[in-house]
This record gives structure tokens, C-alpha cells and sequence, in this order.
């Protein structure tokens, strides 16, 4: 009743463009058109989406994967970066509009479906960590905003404590060599015995150029890890 009561005092609405929807939190259709949503054919790998008229067959690889160079085990991404998705990431990510949480993390839900069929469960999920730092400064780490529905939807406990990061500076408008040299040994893995032998899923806003994810996995490897995937919101996508 009390639910029925709040819908009825303050009616759902996109949070985009706040015409009406169904439920708190969701897209109108308008809006959720105006994504560009990874969809097949993409990597069976690290799902990098290929032209939509290409006929690659089950198990396409893409150049970066077929030559053993990938970032992950495995690795899916709800959307692609762009105007549309940035509008709602950076205002997340920086600025605390957190209304957009419900959006994000459902449709990571939704592209991470393959998972169960075609992969083996994780038994973690760890956000990618903050530094205390920008932890401080922020207020709230928008990767586990991101990981806890993950966590709840598919039943899988979140890890926070087992991966420290020091703080660097921020690594917007490096290149590709530059942040996996600024990303390089800023991860610590302080509980080796709650990774070992686990195959862990991180999760993230945004995937850059990979290097983040890539080195989160090296340290995790390095700790015993079995495999490691990743999921993230939106991510950038260059020709390759």
C-alpha cells in the first residue's frame, strides 16, 4: 500500500527526459532507443561488437583476442560509450546522480545473460577498487553502487576487502601505453587466501582501454586466481 501511495504522490518517470514509465528507474522507450546497445555479433571473448550485417559465425574472435592479448578471461559491456551513454556515466560517476544507478546496473544484468550458460559462475564479484583517497574526496565508490545488484541478482558475494589500491592521478586523456604505465603495481592483493583458486567477476563504469581491468587481473593471477572476468557499463570502442 505504502508502495501504491508513493507511485501515486510521485509517478514513475524516465529519469532522462522524466516522461512517464512503468517503474522507478527505467527508460522510456525513446530514451533506451537513443543507446547504442551491444548486441551480437560480437567477441565471444571480450564482446567488442562487430557490424551488425557480418556473419562471423558461434564463436567470433576479435583481432585483439584471436592473438592471446586480451585484457580478461572474459568480458561483457551493456553498451558503448558515447554522447548518450557519457551523459549518464559521468554525472554517476562523478557528481552523485545516482538515479541512473537502477539503469546501469540492469542493463549490465542483461549483458551479462550468457554467463550462465556459457561460462563457469564466479565466485566473487569485486568492484574495481578506489583509492582512500578519491574514496574520500567522491564519497562513494560508483563501482560497488554497480556491483551490489550484480551481487544480489545473481548470488554471488562482493568482495571489497581484498583488493587495496594506492592512489595516482586521474588517467583521463592518456593514451593507451600511458595508462597501463599509471596503472602499473597501484593494486595490492592484502587477502591472498580469499582469491585463491576463485573465479572472480570486477565490475566497472567504464572500460577505457583496458588497462585497469588487465592489471587488476595480473594481480589476481599473480594471487592464485583461477580466472578473472569483468563487466562494465559502457565501453569505448575503437576500430582494431
Amino acid at each position: 500500500m505504502l508502495s501504491k501511495l508513493l507511485d501515486f504522490l510521485f509517478p514513475p518517470s524516465c529519469p532522462i527526459c522524466k516522461g512517464p514509465v512503468s517503474d522507478h528507474g527505467t527508460l522510456c522507450a525513446e530514451c533506451w532507443n537513443k543507446f547504442n546497445w551491444i548486441g551480437d555479433p560480437k567477441c565471444c571473448v571480450c564482446g567488442y561488437p562487430f557490424a551488425a550485417n557480418l556473419d562471423l559465425g558461434a564463436h567470433p574472435l576479435c583481432p585483439v583476442c584471436a592473438a592471446g592479448q586480451n585484457e580478461l578471461d572474459w568480458m561483457r559491456s551493456a553498451c558503448v560509450y558515447d554522447e548518450w551513454s557519457r551523459n549518464i556515466m559521468l554525472p554517476f560517476k562523478h557528481a552523485s546522480t545516482l538515479k541512473y544507478q537502477k539503469i546501469m546496473t540492469r542493463a549490465m544484468i542483461a549483458s551479462l545473460r550468457e554467463m550462465e550458460t556459457c561460462q563457469k559462475i564466479p565466485d566473487l564479484i569485486i568492484p574495481v577498487p578506489l583509492s582512500y583517497r578519491r574514496l574520500w574526496k567522491r564519497g562513494y565508490n560508483q563501482a560497488s553502487l554497480l556491483a551490489r545488484p550484480l551481487s544480489q541478482h545473481f548470488n554471488i558475494p562482493m568482495d571489497v576487502n581484498s583488493v587495496h589500491r594506492k592512489y595516482r592521478p586521474d588517467m583521463g586523456h592518456k593514451n593507451a601505453k600511458q595508462r597501463a604505465e599509471n596503472i602499473r603495481g597501484v593494486f595490492k592483493v592484502v587477502r591472498p587466501e580469499a582469491v585463491k583458486g576463485k573465479t572472480i567477476l570486477l565490475v566497472d563504469d567504464v572500460m577505457t582501454t583496458g588497462a585497469t581491468f588487465a592489471e587488476l587481473r595480473r594481480v589476481l593471477k599473480r594471487a592464485g586466481a583461477a580466472a578473472v572476468y569483468g563487466v562494465a557499463f559502457c565501453r569505448v570502442v575503437r576500430a582494431i
